[in-house]
């Protein structure tokens, strides 16, 4: 099927049509013009207002499938990504059984030929992703995992640290980890500082973050290597970063869209779909996190897309699990933020970022290139309802409320998706 969007304004560093508002003919999956004129096709969508960018890829999304299939599948899942623009997405490795055997990562891969979006097995760097044993990761990468991470579970372990960073340095492997010290946040719920107190709530510090964001760095600076850190938090945490960058140390690392948006003020109706980890910090701490995207510190934005059943969420705050869903409505919780810094600087750490990140092909948007696009309206609004909310899950504080921004359409793979 061809389609032609007209008058769309792109958005890629990579094109040279980049901040330019152009006609894009799209034929049987490829771009094959991109101009002033109006080639004939199937499809017009007038995109006059809208955003034209390269399919977002997401670095951290939680499936649950296999094992945990009331909570999400990867068709669910999927769903849920293409609705919020993503045409990529890494999966997590905490499923059951944990994504550790070369059929593991064949099973999240088995329907890419076939699907708009590609999924990517994280594959897990210890056996159960306990933290104590290493798994075969050169096998597990040569099946298709394209990193290797405990997901949400930290290392604790420092020598599994040191050893699967050198380990896996022969093929230019990448290790992610959750900086956090899992004793510092113990039995915590949210952030620890003048809230948590008022509250009565036990609090997770800063320090808890820090601490292994700083020993990890350590460990890189002895071992060489690439590291990237999954969901920072924390003003500190930038520093120690950007010191990092600027010693010439191969990290990268990324941010939760709902981290920029959220405070640990949030959790004063002890809502749980706020109950997060890492936990909203303070608000001079989402400043710092904004400053660190501006600055190159932080080089991409998540989703930590975490679906819950009820029976994990809809609890008393100190017993519910921890984590939201966030894949359908990324872009639009951006919406404020952009005001401030400009579509162009996120949707480049949606993009282009953590394709280099997780090594991938790149999506560039020029004539003759597979279309690997999104399409959005930054300016519409919608209600965010269960209606609409495609995730099996609803555990997200946005459901029922108005928002700015909507996905109009993605391009992957020869397939697309018209909203």
């Amino acid at each position: 099927m061809s389609f032609l969007l007209t008058s769309v304004k792109i958005i890629d560093a990579t094109s040279k049509h980049h901040l330019k508002n152009r006609n894009v003919f799209i034929n049987k999956g490829k771009i094959e013009y991109i101009g002033s004129d109006k080639p004939d096709a199937k499809q017009v969508i007038d995109a006059k207002g809208c955003i034209l960018s390269q399919g977002l890829c997401d670095l951290q999304a939680n499936y649950a499938d296999p094992g945990f299939e009331q909570k999400e599948d990867l068709e669910s899942g999927s769903s849920a990504a293409g609705r919020g623009g993503f045409t990529e997405v890494a999966v997590l490795p905490n499923t059951h059984p944990v994504i550790q055997k070369k059929n593991d990562v064949k099973y999240i891969t088995k329907k890419n030929s076939s699907s708009l979006v590609q999924l990517y097995p994280l594959a897990a760097i210890t056996i159960d992703a306990k933290g104590e044993a290493l798994t075969d990761m050169l096998d597990l990468a040569e099946a298709g995992a394209v990193a290797f991470t405990d997901g949400l579970n930290p290392i604790w372990n420092s020598d599994i640290l040191l050893k699967s960073l050198q380990y896996i340095k022969k093929i230019n492997g990448l290790i992610i980890d959750k900086p956090e010290d899992k004793w510092l946040a113990l039995f915590g719920t949210m952030h620890e500082g003048v809230n948590s107190a008022l509250l009565g709530m036990k609090g997770i510090p800063s320090l808890a973050e820090e601490l292994i964001v700083s020993r990890d760095i350590e460990v890189l600076t002895y071992t060489g290597g690439r590291l990237h850190l999954s969901n920072i938090s924390t003003a500190k945490s930038v520093k120690l970063i950007q010191k990092a960058k600027k010693k010439g140390l191969d990290i990268t690392c990324d941010v939760a869209a709902h981290q920029l948006v959220f405070d640990d003020s949030s959790v004063k109706g002890f809502d749980a779909n706020y109950k997060v980890s890492p936990p909203f910090r303070e608000v001079s701490d989402s400043k710092a996190l904004i400053k660190g995207l501006q600055d190159g510190t932080i080089d991409a934005i998540v989703s930590s897309h975490q679906p819950h059943d009820p029976e994990c969420k809809q609890l008393e705050f100190d017993m519910a699990d921890f984590g939201i869903i966030g894949q359908q409505t990324t872009l639009p919780m951006l919406s404020g933020i952009a005001k401030t810094v400009g579509w162009e600087l996120l949707l480049n750490k949606m993009t282009i970022e953590p394709r280099k990140i997780l090594q991938l092909k790149a999506a560039t948007i020029e004539e003759g290139n597979v279309a690997n696009l999104m399409l959005f309206n930054p300016s519409e609004k919608w209600k965010y309802t269960l209606d609409n909310n495609v995730s099996k899950s609803e555990n997200s504080p946005l459901l029922n409320t108005q928002l700015t921004g909507k996905v109009k359409a993605v391009f992957n793979n020869g397939q697309s998706d018209i909203f």
